[in-house]
């Protein structure tokens, strides 16, 4: 059975590359990048890298087409300033609406271009890391159980019943994904979550936030702190 895994370079998708690379082995799983018009490219770098690592077949995909009319802070071509705060501060001020570094339908998109892709290249499965607390206040609506779900119904239904979608950390906090990763001996010195693209995360944006909380409630330094 060959595996194709969604990979962003930070720590949910690395920790889902471990996952599979450790359930099916490195020779029957491929790793697909995509870009989608993000303001820095360091994440497509990490990603790089921890393929690499893995020693997995590597691709990559452009859909920053696809963004262009969105004014979402985290693509390039927006002046929309990355909120430095958490996301639980910032779905205050949203009146039940995604916050502003949700890129429209990204995870829709990404799979439904992986699900090509993954038959094309005979894979079976896809995986991708979405976790409860990105889903949390619909934050980011597209990593929720009943998105997986629903996606993963059509994209059975629409390939013939030959490919599934797993989310394994669908019901799991960022904090028990780096425990799961942490036991896989994930390369987590290699990966980046920070909005921002500059030497070092900036430790406020959201993702900072929940990356820093949860290597902390793991008793653990991140390692691309010390």
């Amino acid at each position: 059975m060959k595996a194709l895994v969604l990979v962003s370079g930070g720590v949910d998708s690395t920790t889902c590359l471990g996952l599979a690379v450790d359930k099916y082995g490195k020779d029957n799983v491929v790793a697909l990048s995509i870009s989608y018009g993000q303001k820095h490219t360091k994440e497509v770098t990490c990603a790089k890298q921890v393929t690499d690592y893995y020693g997995v077949e590597y691709l990559t995909l452009d859909l920053s087409k696809m963004f262009e009319f969105s004014d979402c802070s985290l693509l390039s071509h927006s002046d929309v300033e990355i909120p430095h705060e958490s996301y639980a501060e910032q779905l205050e001020k949203t009146d039940g609406k995604p916050v502003s570094t949700y890129v429209p339908f990204r995870n829709g998109l990404f799979l439904s271009s992986a699900a090509s892709i993954a038959l094309s290249k005979d894979c079976e499965v896809i995986y991708y890391g979405a976790h409860s607390d990105d889903a949390a206040g619909s934050a980011y609506p597209d990593c929720s159980e009943v998105f997986n779900n629903a996606m993963n119904q059509a994209i059975y239904e629409g390939s013939g019943r030959q490919l599934h979608i797993e989310a394994p950390f669908v019901n799991l906090t960022k904090a028990e994904v780096v425990k799961k990763g942490l036991e896989l001996k994930v390369p987590y010195e290699l990966t980046w979550s920070c909005y921002e693209g500059g030497d070092k995360p900036c430790g406020v944006c959201g993702t900072c936030v929940d990356r820093q909380k949860a290597f902390e409630l793991n008793g653990v330094v991140d390692p691309i702190l010390k």
